[in-house]
């Protein structure tokens, strides 16, 4: 894992406030992970003859796909930091990564990259709950 994300917070130029600059920077990249992983699980799925069996995966793992990068986006920039809004999206982006992990999970003992995925989705879950613990 690089810590490009850690370096850009502590290069800051203002203060990031009471922050948990590493389980803010765990969480960032968690969600980029995530996003990445998720959008890679949905075209195997395309590829796999049973498609139509996993017409639920593929729309869980775009949603989440697309909820975990804007989150990530959004946690990567702290100026005028909006912490109703930073909490609204975490909470949505847990969401969104337990009902994808749960979903691959389903397929995961025959196609290896739900598996992987589901892993994704429930490290990227975790992050976003510490995040938000965090947060107070």
């Amino acid at each position: 894992m690089t810590h490009h994300v850690s370096s850009m917070l502590e290069t800051y130029p203002k203060d990031l406030g009471n922050i948990d600059q590493e389980k803010l920077a765990e969480c960032i990249e968690a969600c980029f992970e995530c996003a990445q992983t998720c959008t890679a699980c949905a075209d195997a799925c395309l590829a796999e003859d049973m498609v139509a069996e996993l017409t639920q995966c593929i729309r869980f793992n775009l949603d989440c796909a697309d909820i975990c990068a804007t989150t990530g986006r959004l946690l990567s920039r702290q100026t005028g930091n909006n912490v109703e809004t930073t909490r609204a999206l975490l909470e949505a982006c847990r969401t969104a990564c337990k009902a994808c992990g749960e979903e691959c999970e389903k397929h995961a003992e025959m196609h290896e990259h739900c598996k992987v995925c589901a892993v994704a989705c429930r490290r990227c879950e975790k992050a976003c709950t510490e995040l938000l613990a965090s947060l107070g």
